[in-house]
């Protein structure tokens, strides 16, 4: 968790001193925040579909998913101070970013319920149903902003193809969560 803040941090203050803590450069290291961020919670996001699909081989990264997670949430804190920054700086501030604020809840959500003994009182049931929902809605979030937002701004041809890495993975991701899923209910019905 240490590590993905300090990444997060060192990233930003980084393209901050080189491109200026204004608009532009606020912008710039939101993205780069908002990648490492993605690429810290794509493996928590798809490890235990990865292990249901291609075996015990990479069932430790499943393991992890909670590790993974929890520095996500780490890194997002970065993120998220960014953010507020932004709106404080911001010429004119941009009031529809309701979907996102519902992200870092998902996100902080689960970041609580991390703790073994939270997870107990709300019930293994529960507890999955929430761990699924918030985990679409933070895809979902990711999607907007790697495949929605860019292209109602630029249009296709205008699509920026540093984004295209990111949307592999997610929706490898999101497909491989469905075909685990699939896979799982196929076998209980047999």
């Amino acid at each position: 968790m240490a590590a993905a803040f300090v990444v997060a941090l060192g990233t930003s203050a980084i393209v901050l001193a080189i491109f200026g803590v204004g608009e532009r450069g606020t912008d710039i290291a939101l993205r780069a925040t908002a990648r490492w961020s993605f690429l810290l919670f794509w493996p928590a996001y798809a490890g235990g579909a990865l292990a249901t699909l291609f075996g015990p081989r990479l069932t430790g990264l499943a393991r992890q998913g909670r590790n993974l997670g929890l520095a996500f949430a780490s890194a997002q804190l970065v993120h998220l101070s960014l953010v507020l920054w932004l709106i404080h700086i911001a010429a004119a501030p941009d009031g529809s970013m309701l979907f996102f604020w519902i992200g870092i809840l998902c996100t902080y959500l689960l970041a609580s319920f991390s703790w073994p003994w939270l997870q107990n009182k709300l019930g293994r049931r529960f507890w999955r149903i929430l761990c699924t929902i918030t985990l679409e809605y933070i895809a979902l979030v990711f999607a907007m902003d790697f495949i929605v937002i860019p292209l109602q701004e630029k249009g296709l041809g205008g699509y920026p193809l540093s984004y295209v890495p990111f949307v592999v993975m997610l929706v490898g991701g999101v497909g491989m969560r469905l075909m685990s899923f699939a896979r799982h209910y196929a076998v209980r019905a047999m």
